[in-house]
């Protein structure tokens, strides 16, 4: 029987779990690619950590060298997180023949061009399933079953921080600060918080998603961003009064054949299944031209949920190494589409403002709607205090670039405050 030797690189959360579901299924592995998998060697910062893995029969160092240089190991998982230590060893593998699995979601997002370039060079694999949403099987999905469809829209819940912060705001009440505390408390958040609060860390994924469904290759500008952190309480509760759940929410739609990629709070009709979605978990909405709508849920992170996305990709380069198909791509789909101007993204929003509770002021707010061809679908006076009063309202569907105007004439008026403006999913936005 043919054993396959691999290498990982880095033992933390991930790491640790891809060697214990090596361990743990390795007959059921051996069984469906025929190969015995073992995991020689692994590196690590600090080899005096205490481990919570059992480490028996594989060496422990922290020197890369002894992976790079080692002839009898085939497959390497980078797990070490980081972008340029990870994308100097990944190329230093690749130049060496070595097959590259990682859940390195920033690596991929900034730098998956580059590095899949240079797997085919070097007829190898470069697999990286875990790096989005974790557990769910999302990226190899869309490669496989939507090959003969055209995707139309992906949008979902791909960051498990923001869905925890935002559910514990909804069912407990908390503020931002206290749910982000409890998140922190957890172990849902880092304690720089920084790139999940304010949209980063879902917008990678969106950028790897969007490169999978569109064939589109996009950078961190290329996608509209707004984080969690002027979520409010009072906003979340008056969704809830109009039937609506706010979530962090990433879309990448065609918009009359273009593009329109972004990641942002978002008002969600109960009755859609991502409503439902809660604390850390995600979940991936994709609509196919022949499929339909079609749900994949599961948990966006976790030791186990990425190392199980981890495992897949490694059974899949050694099926490749078996049939000695290694060096496609794992994604090879390419379409220059064009991204959607502002002009051409139609949404209905939500807008929270505070103006004067005096008479007259909400006859400027409608003459200015009115400027802009602009409508409400509902209006409500949400609360008032200190002379001010709240107002919540929903549009109907108008261009982004309406709401854009609407915003700037809002801004020229200081007795008036914009304090929040969401897409609202289920007005006629397609």
């Amino acid at each position: 029987m043919k054993t396959i030797k691999i290498g990982v690189l880095g033992l933390g959360t991930v790491g640790s779990g891809v060697v214990r579901l090596l361990q743990d299924n390795a007959q059921k592995i051996t069984d469906i690619t025929g190969c015995e998998l073992k995991v020689k060697t692994v590196v690590v910062r600090d080899v005096t950590a205490p481990r919570n893995v059992d480490l028996t029969g594989i060496e422990l160092t922290d020197d890369f060298n002894k992976v790079l240089l080692d002839d009898e190991i085939q497959i390497v998982v980078e797990v070490m997180g980081t972008i340029e230590t990870a994308r100097t060893y990944i190329k230093q593998l690749l130049a060496k023949h070595k097959h590259v699995v990682t859940a390195n979601k920033d690596l991929i997002a900034l730098h998956g061009p580059e590095l899949s370039a240079l797997a085919k060079e070097n007829h190898c694999d470069l697999f990286y399933e875990a790096s989005v949403a974790g557990g769910i099987p999302i990226l190899r999905t869309i490669v496989n079953s939507f090959a003969a469809d055209q995707v139309e829209s992906v949008l979902g819940i791909v960051n498990g921080t923001t869905n925890f912060i935002l559910t514990q705001m909804t069912q407990n009440g908390l503020s931002y600060a206290q749910a982000l505390q409890l998140a922190q408390e957890k172990g849902f958040a880092e304690a720089d918080p920084t790139n999940d609060v304010a949209g980063k860390d879902a917008a990678y994924k969106m950028i790897i998603l969007t490169q999978f469904a569109f064939g589109k290759d996009l950078t961190l500008t290329d996608v509209k961003l707004e984080g969690i952190e002027n979520v409010a309480v009072e906003d979340i509760k008056e969704a809830a009064n109009l039937g609506y759940t706010i979530k962090l929410l990433g879309i990448a739609d065609l918009k009359n054949d273009k593009l329109d990629v972004s990641v942002g709070p978002v008002l969600i009709p109960a009755k859609n299944p991502l409503a439902a979605i809660q604390n850390e978990n995600n979940a991936v909405l994709v609509t196919g031209k022949a499929v339909g709508e079609t749900m994949f849920y599961g948990s966006g992170a976790g030791e186990l949920p990425t190392a199980n996305s981890v495992l897949s990709d490694i059974i899949a380069v050694t099926k490749d190494i078996v049939m000695e198909t290694t060096g496609n791509r794992f994604n090879s789909y390419s379409n220059n589409v064009a991204l959607a101007p502002a002009s051409e993204v139609i949404y209905p929003y939500y807008l929270s403002l505070t103006l004067p509770d005096r008479p007259g002021q909400m006859l400027k707010l409608t003459e200015i709607m009115a400027k802009h061809q602009a409508s409400f679908k509902a209006i409500k006076q949400t609360s008032a205090s200190h002379k001010q009063a709240q107002i919540a309202l929903v549009t109907h569907a108008m261009s982004e670039a309406t709401l854009n105007a609407v915003k700037e004439e809002l801004k020229a008026l200081p007795e008036m405050e914009l304090l929040a403006a969401y897409k609202v999913l289920g007005g006629n936005e397609r």
